[in-house]
């Protein structure tokens, strides 16, 4: 994606936290005629010795499997917090509105998993960050039923070969960050958030304390 300088973040902390904060993804592929195919979908993050691998499934029925068997490069890409962003922030009249957002794209190759019981485990890695207790219902519900339903999945593991995360914050004028932290913080659910990632970054505070953010 595009990456001004200073919307660019190279810590892979902050990445790993938008992932798992916000695990519905978009998984992207190219189908038979060439075209992105598209499938919105939850995913687990685990860090695997200082590797990112993401764990998900897909319905049989879905082609989107069989595309990442012919080919296994794809892409996966997260959106956290974004909104709206007025030019009253400045103190100047010659501005014009824009829209901040936290993303991250990770580029992958994909390996399926289709043995039931590596299936049932990675089942059990979301269900852990979705509703824990479903577990036992998922574990009491029977060797059948279980059976049943994991033939209908396909399971993947995408590993990260090279990941990008953008957060776009209007970090580079900082003579508008008092007043979009403080419209921020007092708007809806996305909005406030934002204001929290602005507070981590050590923007909103008076000029002079804190300059140009990165």
């Amino acid at each position: 994606m595009y990456q001004p300088p200073h919307f660019k973040s190279d810590d892979r902390a902050t990445a790993a936290r938008l992932m798992r904060e916000h695990p519905f993804a978009s998984l992207i592929s190219v189908d038979d005629a060439g075209l992105p195919f598209v499938t919105h979908l939850p995913l687990h993050l685990e860090d695997r010795d200082g590797e990112f691998v993401l764990l998900g499934h897909c319905a049989k029925p879905n082609p989107h499997w069989r595309f990442l068997q012919q080919r296994p490069a794809a892409v996966v890409t997260f959106l956290g917090p974004h909104a709206f962003q007025s030019p009253r922030i400045y103190p100047d009249l010659a501005r014009v509105p824009s829209w901040n957002y936290l993303a991250v794209h990770c580029a992958v190759s994909a390996t399926l998993v289709e043995d039931p019981l590596a299936k049932d485990r990675l089942l059990k890695k979301l269900i852990g960050d979705h509703e824990p207790p479903y577990a036992e219902q998922w574990r009491g519900l029977g060797e059948e039923f279980a059976h049943k339903m994991l033939a209908g999945i396909v399971g993947f593991e995408l590993k990260v070969t090279d990941l990008q995360c953008k957060l776009k914050l209007n970090q580079h004028r900082p003579e508008s960050h008092a007043a979009l932290k403080a419209g921020y913080a007092k708007g809806n659910d996305d909005e406030r958030e934002l204001a929290r990632w602005m507070d981590a970054l050590g923007m909103g505070e008076p000029q002079g304390k804190t300059g140009e953010s990165t």
